[in-house]
């Protein structure tokens, strides 16, 4: 039988998914992976739910605004918004990150920013009905069993076979790498960041619950810049208008809303997605706000994929779900820069969707290895800087100035700072990831102690008993990222580079986002990743590109 490359994909995806989800096993095994596989999806689920109930049940509530000096006038009023919301009076603060972010980077009360930073470092580590600790070392407990049962000796032998970094050993390999390169780097930032402290009459060691509030103060003396001066540019329609429009530049596709597609929150708005010649592509949902009902951070869904089957090409229903800041009663939704780059990484996860061109919908768009996921993602990001780009829609909401461009360039000047930390940060997390699903034996100890060991040499900081990252670590015990944390940084080699081309030929290159579309976004998994890569870029991928970009090497 002839088959084409994606049949031929298809085909060993779909054994070899036979295989790892059992049907090599014997009865009695089967039964017994049914089981562990029942189990695995009950506790992720309440391990998620664990953490979003926590979340909404801590508030910080203020009555006397001496006690919330340094806080700017808009996330004051953001909060005053929020009390007013609960009958109350004064203003709350929560453990969301439109809420929990700006009160650690501004506000001059350090007692104030340790209970906050406390609530939402301690999330579902406190013993309690919400507490996540047995249900970190069940999961990985039968996440374990589930591997050796396939034949593996670790879960995350099983994970990576299915990956670009192939094994445990490709991991730790990029992960000691960039380590070598970023740990010295943020030690010093940490030492800069300790005097400039001492400097502003600060006496002691800088604490966790101090690091953004010196580190953006020392931020605006280098650089003359903070989240504020930049908000008012990035009025939240205006950047709608503008990623939108970047995908226009670079694609051809337009989005035009349409009020008679059914959604599930009156705060959403669908949008249908038109090719160049007017092909409908997809449908596009937003949803850009913090609920009650909904989980904290940024994300992309499809609520149905792409396929084609008798001739009809079977089109995408994609969401962009955020928790941006809302608008207040005096102002309009004001983003970060934070934020914009977070809606050009989740709207490149759509693209992906929104673009896919396979025969098979288990091949197409996001379904592909999850250390390249994050590609079409992160290579978005990197349009934020570029001037080319904000001057198409980052205008002043009052005034309707184009962000000037020493602003712009404060943007960039500024890229770099603390790249260190945020790099050991990021890596952190991955060897937590890995420690967890390296494990050949069930982990009866204490989390706190697994988890402190795991992450011990990339911290700059003394451990802070309150707190546990595993507990609340979503990504790895409510998502899909076990084993797989990492992929963020690998992605991030594959941006840095992918993204070189654009800013050889052009970041508005027609023909370079031709080739990124019909190599990347349209192909989904319909063959390896690295063969795909190759194709669009020439070659395979180099960390020197992140390297050079971070400032790290």
């Amino acid at each position: 039988m002839d088959l084409n490359v994606e049949q031929q994909t298809l085909l060993e995806n779909s054994y070899v998914g036979f295989v790892r989800q059992g049907a090599n096993l014997t009865e009695e095994q089967k039964n017994k992976f049914r089981e562990i596989s029942t189990e695995l999806s009950q506790l992720t689920l309440t391990f998620g739910e664990n953490v979003l109930k926590e979340t909404n049940n801590y508030e910080l509530h203020i009555t006397d605004k001496s006690k919330l000096a340094g806080l700017p006038e808009g996330v004051l009023e953001a909060a005053a918004v929020k009390a007013k919301s609960k009958e109350k009076e004064g203003w709350i603060f929560d453990i969301t990150m439109p809420s929990y972010l700006p009160f650690m980077k501004y506000a001059d009360n350090r007692e104030l920013r340790k209970e906050l930073y406390l609530a939402y470092g301690s999330k579902s580590f406190k013993g309690d009905e919400f507490d996540n600790q047995k249900n970190v070392k069940r999961i990985t407990e039968l996440r374990l069993k589930q591997a050796i049962l396939l034949g593996y000796k670790t879960y995350a032998d099983y994970v990576l076979e299915r990956q670009m970094a192939m094994n445990t050993a490709g991991v730790y390999r990029l992960l000691d790498d960039l380590y070598e390169a970023s740990f010295n780097v943020a030690k010093q930032e940490k030492a800069e960041i300790q005097e400039f402290a001492k400097r502003n009459n600060f006496e002691g060691e800088i604490m966790p619950w101090d690091w953004s509030y010196y580190s953006e103060k020392l931020k605006v003396e280098k650089f003359d810049l903070n989240d504020e001066m930049l908000k008012p540019y990035f009025e939240l329609s205006k950047v709608v208008d503008g990623v939108f429009g970047l995908a226009t530049s670079l694609y051809g596709i337009e989005f035009k809303p349409n009020k008679s597609i059914p959604v599930y929150n009156n705060e959403v708005t669908a949008y249908e997605v038109f090719d160049a010649d007017g092909t409908f592509l997809s449908v596009f949902y937003t949803d850009f706000h913090p609920r009650p009902s909904k989980r904290g951070g940024a994300w992309m869904n499809d609520f149905k994929s792409q396929w084609k089957e008798n001739g009809v090409d079977s089109r995408p229903h994609v969401t962009i779900v955020m928790n941006f800041t809302r608008p207040t009663e005096t102002k309009p939704a004001l983003l970060t820069f934070s934020e914009v780059e977070t809606f050009l990484h989740e709207f490149g996860h759509s693209l992906h969707g929104m673009l896919a061109n396979s025969t098979y919908s288990s091949l197409s768009g996001t379904s592909v290895y999850r250390d390249f996921v994050e590609l079409p993602s992160q290579i978005m990001e990197n349009w934020a800087v570029e001037k080319e780009f904000l001057d198409r829609f980052a205008v002043h909401y009052k005034t309707g100035e184009k962000i000037p461009a020493n602003l712009v360039q404060k943007i960039v000047d500024s890229q770099n700072y603390l790249a260190g930390y945020l790099s050991i940060r990021q890596l952190s997390f991955g060897y937590l990831d890995m420690a967890w699903h390296t494990l050949e034996k069930p982990y009866n100890g204490e989390v706190k102690t697994f988890e402190k060991s795991a992450m011990a040499k990339t911290q700059i900081f003394p451990p802070i008993k309150e707190t546990c990252m595993s507990t609340q670590f979503g990504h790895l015990f409510a998502g899909g990222y076990a084993a797989g944390y990492y992929g963020y940084k690998w992605a991030e080699v594959l941006d840095a580079d992918a993204f070189s081309v654009f800013k050889e030929k052009g970041i508005f290159n027609k023909e370079v986002a031709a080739s990124f579309r019909e190599n990347i976004l349209e192909k989904g998994g319909t063959e390896h990743p690295m063969i795909l890569y190759k194709r669009f870029r020439g070659q395979e991928p180099s960390v020197d590109a992140l390297l050079e970009r971070s400032g790290l090497k």
